[in-house]
């Protein structure tokens, strides 16, 4: 176990050591102020120099930086940045169904999100930034020993098919950061959502799935069974499944997607045989106030 969550880890520093610093902006930051180590680029409390601008009415005399100012006519004001660490919450899903890999070398959708998840962890971190996972038990903190901790909670695994978010200790004003199959029942992750909008919680849903989930490359005798073994169906004629299923897939993909632009989130669907690059890409840009 401890091999492994150090093996998961360097994997993940490594995908992260690909981009730069992430700091996550919260539309509103209240409730989740922090005077934090790194800058947030906008005018107010720290220590550390952002930029010179002309003096305003209103501004009094000592905050005039007077060597500066003394270059010209006109009077300047330093002015520091604003330090800001923001709480993101992560939910990656334990469910059986996510140990899933239709080829020995393609990752299991597990393993690609526990990756992502935790790669986009260590940015947030390297940028100030808290970060936990949803509920209780491991509140969003700061530091080399909470990716640790979040590494270790990762490695855990549920024994039933599919799982759902935790929503309750859902931080006001927070970001989050939900990755899944998202194959189970929709209506509790529909639920997360409504409740993370009502505390003003805003992130991402990306969905992992392996390309035989995609593309349903199946013909003639199959026997499909839950990875968690609940759940079996043999069928004589499986091409006959194929436009029925990826109909439902679709509508499945619509409704995620439509349930995160209702609540202000960002929804991404990723293939195991893609780079786990563009995954922590999409996020990254994401979480940093664009669309991916």
């Amino acid at each position: 176990m401890t091999s492994d969550i150090a093996q998961l880890r360097q994997h993940a520093q490594e995908e992260a050591s690909r981009f730069p610093a992430l700091l996550a902006r919260a539309d509103q930051l209240a409730g989740t102020v922090l005077l934090g180590e790194h800058g947030r680029r906008r005018a107010g409390l720290g220590d550390d120099f952002w930029q010179y601008r002309p003096l305003r009415p209103g501004d009094t005399w000592r905050s005039i930086d007077w060597r500066r100012s003394g270059r010209g006519d006109e009077q300047f004001v330093r002015e520091r940045e604003w330090q800001i660490a923001q709480s993101v919450q992560l939910w990656v899903d334990g469910g059986a169904s996510l140990r899933f890999a239709s080829d020995r070398n393609l990752p299991s959708k597990a393993d690609r999100a526990r990756l992502v998840a935790l790669a986009a962890a260590i940015l947030l971190v390297r940028g100030g930034e808290r970060v936990g996972l949803t509920g209780w038990a491991l509140p969003p903190r700061n530091g080399d020993v909470q990716i640790l901790r979040l590494a270790e909670a990762l490695a855990e695994e549920g024994e039933a098919d599919y799982s759902a978010p935790e929503a309750r200790g859902m931080i006001p004003h927070a970001r989050a950061i939900f990755v899944s199959d998202f194959l189970g029942d929709l209506d509790p992750i529909e639920a997360a959502l409504t409740k993370a909008a009502d505390r003003g919680v805003r992130g991402v849903l990306l969905q992992v799935l392996d390309p035989a989930e995609e593309n349903f490359p199946f013909a003639g005798r199959t026997i499909f069974q839950s990875v968690g073994g609940t759940i079996a169906h043999e069928t004589l004629k499986a091409g006959d499944l194929r436009e029925k299923y990826l109909a439902r897939l679709a509508d499945r993909k619509a409704r995620l997607d439509h349930l995160s632009r209702l609540t202000g989130w960002h929804y991404l669907c990723h293939h195991t045989n893609d780079s786990a690059q563009n995954a922590l890409l999409w996020i990254w840009r994401a979480m940093d106030g664009g669309h991916g």
